[in-house]
């Protein structure tokens, strides 16, 4: 699904604003626009319907967040839409942010979400490597098969991951934890983007930022305010490596989805493949 697809969606949903004005915000695994007829709502479309049962249940997501006190995005209709085989969610824009997101803001969230019981109804596993075959499907030929094969197989040899023994309680998660899914806004810290909550190992959490330290040029002070400000940090854990190695095989993947309309995601494909086949961990991964 490109920006153009995506456009058309949104018309069919009747929520291209005036003028098809809609404004796009990012284009990752949903399209995401800002309209309404003041601006005052975001709506995000997904790629395809096989993510239609994700949007439900992210919706959900957001109205148990606020019920439980967890500052979060809140939703503007109570079910998604499946416009043309896409599913569609809308939801009430956040107020301009008051500064930028720092990772010590994501930790006192994380902190309430991992204090949460299981919610009234079922959150999956967080599945890392279960978008890997879709996102290599995706990709279709435009991705060397060698480097579509080397991910599938490491994908596989992260089953023993099902076997780690955590250091925290297992319980709901916010699954992709990383800095730009805080929202800094007038009354303090909100968490976006619920769509991968999950209830599984917390540790998930936590390696994220961790895995940015690493790869994505986090500053190594800003990682510290972080752990300092959690209480933990997850590299003292046994299990880090494993969960971080799942990460890393996942992202690589993910990358590919967007090689066939866009040269930059495919060489950066290239690059961390390649990274990952020389086994060195601190070559430095971009966004595209």
């Amino acid at each position: 699904m490109d920006e153009a697809r995506a456009r058309e969606v949104l018309a069919a949903a009747g929520l291209a604003g005036r003028g098809g004005g809609a404004e796009l915000l990012a284009l990752g695994e949903n399209a995401v626009f800002r309209t309404g007829a003041d601006g005052g709502l975001v709506v995000k479309v997904g790629r395809d319907a096989e993510l239609l049962e994700r949007a439900v249940r992210e919706v959900a997501i957001a109205s148990w967040l606020t019920e439980a006190g967890v500052p979060a995005v809140r939703a503007a209709e109570p079910e998604p839409r499946l416009v043309d085989g896409h599913p569609v969610t809308v939801w009430h824009r956040l107020p301009e942010a008051a500064r930028p997101a720092e990772p010590r803001d994501l930790a006192p969230l994380l902190r309430r979400v991992h204090a949460l019981p299981e919610p009234p109804f079922a959150l999956p596993r967080r599945e890392l490597l279960g978008g890997v075959e879709r996102w290599l499907r995706l990709a279709g030929d435009v991705v060397d098969p060698a480097d579509a094969e080397y991910l599938r197989a490491r994908r596989d040899g992260f089953a023993a991951a099902a076997a780690l023994v955590p250091r925290l309680p297992p319980g709901p998660i916010h699954g992709d934890a990383l800095t730009r899914n805080v929202h800094i806004g007038p009354d303090g810290p909100v968490l976006v983007d619920l769509e991968t909550f999950s209830s599984d190992l917390r540790e998930h959490d936590l390696v994220v930022l961790a895995l940015s330290r690493d790869r994505y040029g986090l500053d190594p002070a800003a990682y510290d305010a972080f752990t300092e400000a959690y209480g933990w940090d997850v590299r003292e854990w046994d299990g880090c490596a494993v969960l971080r190695g799942a990460r890393e095989t996942a992202s690589c993947a993910w990358v590919a989805q967007h090689a066939p309309s866009n040269p930059r995601a495919l060489a950066e494909f290239r690059r961390r493949v390649a990274s990952l086949r020389d086994g060195d961990p601190a070559v430095r991964w971009y966004p595209f």
